[in-house]
C-alpha cells in the first residue's frame, strides 16, 4: 500500500485508524455527511462507516464497491465526572432541566440513540435534548466539557475522556446493532491500494487493535 489514500470514516474511528495505518489522509466525521462528500464527487479511495445502510446506499448508486463488515460497538450514556445533574440511569435523562445533548437524526450514533430511547419506551426523553450534533466525536465534546448533563456515545468514545465523564450503561436488550462498514470509492485513482486498506482493516493486527479501543468483532 504505498499509495497515500484519502480515507472518509467515522468520527468514531478518529483515535484507532491512524494507530492501524498511520500516514494515510484521514477525514472523519458523520458517517452520513461523508456519503453526501462522495455523492457530491468529493476524491476520496475508502468510505468506513459506522453503520451498513449508508455504505449499502453509496452501493446501490455504483459510487462504492461491495461492502464489508469489520468491526461493531455499543452506545453508553455519559456525564460529566461531576455528575450535575445526579443522573444515574437511562429513565433520569428524562428528568426536568436536564440538558441532553445527542447526534442529529441521520447521523448514524443519533439514529441508535433513538432506537435506544424507544425499546426502552424512553421516547419522552428527547424533550430534553438542547442539541443536535453532526457527529459523535461533537456529543463527546460538549459532555466532557460540562457543557451538557448527558449524552449518548459509542463505549469506545467514552474510552478516550477516561477521567473526564462517567458512564452509565444500556441494558443489553436494548441495545441497536452498531455494525460498522467500509468499502472502496469506485472514482477512487488507487484502487488496488484502497482494497489493501480494507483487507489490512479485516486482518489480525488491525482487528487486535480495534480490540484494544474497545470495539466488538464483527459477526
Amino acid at each position: 500500500m504505498n499509495a497515500l489514500l484519502t480515507i472518509f470514516a467515522a468520527a468514531s474511528l478518529t483515535n484507532v485508524f491512524p494507530q492501524i495505518v498511520p500516514k494515510q489522509h484521514y477525514s472523519f466525521a458523520g458517517s452520513n455527511a461523508l456519503a453526501a462528500q462522495i455523492q457530491q464527487g468529493a476524491p476520496a479511495d475508502v468510505f468506513a462507516a459506522a453503520n451498513t445502510s449508508i455504505p449499502l446506499q453509496l452501493y446501490d448508486q455504483g459510487l462504492v464497491e461491495k461492502p464489508v463488515l469489520f468491526t461493531r460497538n455499543e452506545l453508553t450514556v455519559i456525564v460529566p465526572k461531576s455528575n450535575p445533574a445526579h443522573i444515574h440511569s437511562v429513565a433520569d435523562l428524562g428528568k426536568p432541566g436536564v440538558k441532553l445533548v445527542v447526534a442529529a437524526p441521520g447521523v448514524p450514533v443519533g439514529d441508535y440513540t433513538r432506537t435506544v430511547l424507544h425499546a426502552m419506551k424512553l421516547d419522552s426523553v428527547l424533550q430534553n435534548v438542547v442539541s443536535n450534533e453532526t457527529d459523535v466525536r461533537e456529543v463527546l465534546a460538549k459532555v466532557a466539557l460540562g457543557e451538557a448533563d448527558a449524552g449518548f456515545v459509542y463505549v469506545t468514545d467514552a474510552r478516550t475522556v477516561r477521567g473526564k465523564v462517567a458512564t452509565i450503561g444500556i441494558r443489553w436488550s436494548a441495545q441497536p446493532r452498531v455494525t460498522y462498514a467500509v468499502a472502496v470509492v469506485r472514482a477512487s485513482s488507487h484502487r488496488a491500494a484502497a482494497r489493501a486498506f480494507v483487507k489490512a482493516l479485516l486482518g489480525k493486527a488491525a482487528q487486535a487493535k480495534l480490540r484494544a479501543a474497545g470495539f466488538l468483532p464483527a459477526r
